[in-house]
Order: C-alpha cells, then structure tokens, then sequence
C-alpha cells in the first residue's frame, strides 16, 4: 500500500466548508504517482514508454472532510487483469474513512490505439501490492441502503 497526506488547500473548500467532490479525482491522481513509477520511474511521458490510460473512476463519498486537517490518501492494487488492472483508494482524515474509490487502467500501445497485454515483470510487481477489493456489493450506491454516509 502507498500512503501520501495531503493538506486540504482553501481553493479545495466549497461554500458549504468541506472538501469540494471535485478535489478527490486530483488527491487520488497524486496516489497513483508510486504506482506509475513502477511503470516509469521517471514518470517518462513519452509514447515509447509511456503505456497507461485510464478508462474508470469512480467514488463513494462516506463522510464529509474539512480544512486545517491534513488527508492520508492510500493507495493499492485490488485486481490485475490481461491488459488491465484496479487501483484501490481511500481518503482518510482524523482516523476516519471519508471516501473511497477505484481507477481502472489499461496498459495501452498509443501507436497501435489498442491495449496490450501487461507485462509479466510488472505483473509481478503489482501483485506486491495488491490489496482486498472494495466491496460494493455491502452498500447500495443507487438507494443508499446500508450506507455508512453521515452527509
């Protein structure tokens, strides 16, 4: 698992003084650097090199977050598919989960606009940080039931 703190920034805060929804895309973005550093270290940008694109985000906003409190964004593996695989995250602040979330990737040849299947030197280097997969199926994202939000 990968950990960074954030710090909420005022820009981050919308009028009703928490965390703006649209803040935790970035947060969880700058989780996922450790992990393209497995796949570039010097995050090398270039087609050559460069082999990721993501095709899936999505959130589950538990609780809400506010300033002058620093957030612990975690970050890990949940699944490794052919071509593909699930990044997990969380958004902690003052020992509570507020959010979490996943990403799917794909690992992508830009020349050929097409996906290709992942390496197995890399493969290997994920499953060193899988992690259980979020289990969607406890909460009902549609209705809400049994959901654990305080919003």
């Amino acid at each position: 698992m990968f950990s960074i703190n954030v710090s909420p920034r005022f820009g981050d805060i919308d009028g009703l003084g928490h965390v703006n929804n649209t803040v935790l895309p970035v947060w969880f973005e700058i989780g996922r650097n450790p992990i393209f550093r497995l796949f570039s270290p010097d995050l090398d940008l270039s087609p050559d090199v460069w082999h990721l694109i993501l095709v899936r985000i999505e959130f589950d906003f538990l609780s809400q977050m506010y300033f002058r409190s620093d957030v612990e964004i975690r970050t890990y593996i949940t699944k490794i598919g052919n071509s593909s695989f699930t990044v997990g995250h969380e958004a902690w602040q003052e020992g509570e989960l507020k959010v979490r979330g996943q990403a799917v990737l794909v690992y992508y040849d830009f020349k050929l606009q097409k996906s290709i299947p992942l390496p197995e030197s890399i493969r290997e280097i994920l499953k060193a940080h899988m992690f259980p997969s979020m289990d969607s199926s406890s909460s009902d994202a549609e209705t809400g039931t049994d959901s654990p939000c305080s919003i």
